[in-house]
């Protein structure tokens, strides 16, 4: 498997991107506050995004109701933030190409050229191995 990292778009696409798209599905969202990705989810819902948890498991999540996969969500999903391990990126990759996507986010520790690729062919924004949260707060849009 190859987990070479690209290169991530510039800071300027970053928050271009972050200013236009307000829907973000969070795949792998846990309901545990203490996890990483309940922090970055609740700061986006603070900041006015509205959080789409994607977590079979669960019913909901920060209020909102979770769905099994991208494909189940209705309505258009503009940014998929991703909370799994590597290896399971190219399938999530291949899902928010299907429900039209625009960026595919991979959070610190994610990372997948096989996945950025598809997306990136695609036309989506790719980012890998970056935290969602410390971007937003450091790019503020």
């Amino acid at each position: 498997m190859n987990l070479t990292l690209t290169i991530n778009p510039s800071d300027q696409d970053v928050k271009q991107a972050l200013g236009k798209y307000k829907r973000i599905a969070v795949v792998g969202l846990s309901p545990k506050s203490s996890r990483p990705s309940y922090d970055v989810a609740k700061y986006m819902q603070d900041q006015g995004y509205e959080i789409i948890p994607v977590n079979p498991k669960e019913e909901e999540i920060l209020g909102a109701k979770c769905y099994p996969d991208l494909a189940s969500i209705p309505g258009p999903v503009e940014i998929v933030d991703v909370f799994r391990r590597s290896e399971f990126l190219p399938p999530i990759a291949a899902e928010a190409v299907a429900v039209g996507a625009k960026v595919l986010w991979m959070q610190q520790g994610v990372q997948n050229a096989e996945a950025a690729e598809v997306a990136e062919k695609a036309g989506m924004l790719v980012l890998q191995d970056s935290c969602l949260k410390i971007e937003h707060h450091r790019l503020k849009p």
